[in-house]
């Protein structure tokens, strides 16, 4: 095994312009001579990486990431939450950030068993459109036109009405909008939905015009996403699986035609690799979450066989694009692997031209 260690890491904030709330820092890490990085993320992600988990991955061997991935989930574990498992995962990109550039490889590159491939399908997400408010037909087919693996929006419960009123008037914005575009479409319930409400949808839509319905129940309530997975409407899981979660569980109950795993969030490449050989090993192909793009991209080129494509966030991605000194612009519905080693989380040191 290599004889780099880890060093010292920092965490900066971007000097480029962020919308109201967006996140704007990134974590630093240095070692060998050179320095891996991973974001953006909030500042509460980056305090916590520095505060809680910097010291005990400091000495740390740079190439052996089940090891560190093992003593951070240690850590984490004395203050469990969703953010602890997104410091643990942001500290496991920048390393294999760090590992890709001083190896000289991308990311996939150190990944995969053979050479990667270079360019990765992506599907077009829209979560703050919602199917029942849209009423101009033309935005899904133009979007549906793009190249896109397919597309997915957001499905919003109305709370003043009843479980069986939404799930009836969502079942039919869904049928509307499959229609419209001529081929079924995912949807989010964006955590608006009851368990009521989805078990009344499951019966209430036409399950040709759905790839799948994402995330319904507030929390892995694997009892009811058991019933749910009972009926014929397809699901889709995964955005919410933090580092020490055992997969296994989630995808038997669920059954899912999808896990829709986000790989920062879950722990990071190292974890979401574990959990992709699970997945494959039960046929479950994973399509990560767009929050973490470029981790996911370097998933999807590593392992082309389970990982068949990504989630571009049309709404949020082309700003976050911005924050980076190689910004990825998808062409035809294809994302190109950055040409730099490592991720290519490089933040940017000058004004983004789309902003200036």
């Amino acid at each position: 095994m290599s004889p780099w260690v880890l060093g010292s890491l920092e965490v900066i904030e971007t000097e480029q312009p962020v919308a109201p709330g967006d996140d704007a820092h990134f974590v630093v890490i240095h070692g060998a001579g050179e320095s891996g990085c991973y974001g953006p993320v909030s500042e509460r992600i980056g305090r916590y990486v520095r505060d809680t988990l910097a010291a005990e991955m400091k000495g740390a061997r740079i190439a052996d990431h089940a090891g560190l991935l093992n003593r951070l989930r240690t850590v984490a574990r004395t203050a469990p939450s969703g953010i602890a498992s997104w410091a643990v995962g942001t500290v496991d990109c920048a390393v294999w950030d760090l590992h890709g550039r001083l190896a000289s490889r991308s990311v996939a590159g150190l990944l995969a068993t053979s050479e990667p491939r270079s360019t990765v399908p992506a599907y077009a997400s829209w979560l703050s459109q919602n199917l029942t408010g849209i009423e101009n037909l033309d935005l899904l087919r133009d979007v549906a036109a793009d190249g896109w693996r397919f597309t997915k929006w957001g499905l919003r419960r109305d709370p003043a009405e009843s479980p069986g009123q939404a799930a009836a008037r969502m079942a039919r914005a869904v049928e509307r909008a499959s229609q419209s575009v001529g081929s079924p479409l995912a949807v989010d319930a964006v955590g608006t939905w009851t368990p009521s409400v989805s078990m009344a949808f499951a019966q209430s839509c036409d399950p040709s015009c759905l790839l799948w319905l994402e995330d319904p129940l507030p929390q892995h309530d694997l009892d009811m996403y058991e019933l749910l997975a009972a009926t014929r409407v397809p699901l889709a899981v995964g955005e919410r699986a933090h580092c020490d979660e055992d997969p296994t569980g989630l995808i038997q109950y669920v059954r899912p035609t999808a896990l829709t795993l986000d790989v920062v969030g879950c722990g990071g490449l190292t974890r979401a690799t574990q959990i992709l050989a699970v997945a494959r090993s039960q046929n479950i192909p994973i399509y990560p979450h767009g929050r973490s793009l470029l981790p996911g991209l370097h998933l999807a080129a590593a392992f082309p066989d389970a990982v068949p494509a990504v989630e571009y966030r049309l709404q949020w991605e082309p700003g976050r694009q911005c924050l980076y000194d190689e910004p990825l612009r998808p062409e035809d519905g294809y994302i190109h692997l950055p040409d730099s080693p490592g991720l290519g989380t490089t933040p940017r040191s000058t004004a983004c031209p789309a902003q200036r």
